[in-house]
């Protein structure tokens, strides 16, 4: 299933650096995200909320970042992300979610369900690195909180990496190796959250221990 609308080209664009003095056409990317599921995932009966994303400004950008080095972060000319990177990381988990028909109802906070969980995300990189090698790969990093929503407790919190590595060092590669990251990364969060919550759910209750007088 995917779950994304198809690559949206406003005008060609070349894949060059960001640093021309004369104007460039701008290309629109908009990734096309296989969902994928699991059978082994637990069918559960609560619902989820996914609080808006968090992330440094470099980062939910809607310019396509790129790591050439370690230590800089520069951004592909002429191209851009159809949605700044925290809504891409949230449509394919909420695809995702749906896709499984192991949850009653997910849906972004503000939608009006009455969600037992919520899932706090931190997206701390989604970039072109290309990590000392010739070629770049698709990195994608987001922190992950489940969050029982009626007492806040945390029910389980885990860091989630993607690398990816693109088949060239062209704009479109780029593109292709991100659609398998988040791709990838939709599956492992998706998964994880529903194994958590369930265990959760099943968990006995801790009865605290009467004071003794």
């Amino acid at each position: 299933m995917l779950c994304a609308a198809c690559l949206l080209p406003i005008l060609l664009a070349g894949c060059s650096l960001l640093g021309g003095g004369s104007r460039e056409p701008v290309t629109t990317w908009s990734p096309v995200v296989e969902t994928r599921s699991d059978p082994a995932w637990p069918a559960v009966d609560w619902q989820l909320t996914i609080v808006p994303t968090t992330a440094p400004r470099v980062v939910d950008s809607p310019r396509i970042s790129v790591r050439r080095t370690p230590s800089e972060l520069q951004v592909y000319a002429g191209s851009v992300w159809a949605q700044p990177a925290t809504e891409l990381v949230e449509l394919a988990l909420l695809r995702t979610f749906e896709a499984s028909d192991r949850i009653p109802a997910v849906a972004t906070s503000g939608a009006g369900i009455r969600a037992d969980y919520k899932l706090v995300l931190d997206l701390r990189r989604f970039e072109s690195d290309y990590a000392g090698r010739d070629i770049p790969q698709a990195t994608i990093e987001l922190g992950a909180r489940l969050l029982h929503n009626h007492d806040q407790r945390v029910v389980a919190s885990r860091t989630f990496l993607q690398t990816v590595p693109a088949t060239g060092t062209a704009v479109e590669n780029v593109v292709t190796a991100f659609e398998e990251a988040l791709a990838a990364l939709g599956h492992d969060v998706a998964g994880w959250t529903l194994v958590s919550g369930d265990a959760d759910v099943r968990a006995p209750a801790v009865v605290a221990p009467r004071t003794q007088r």
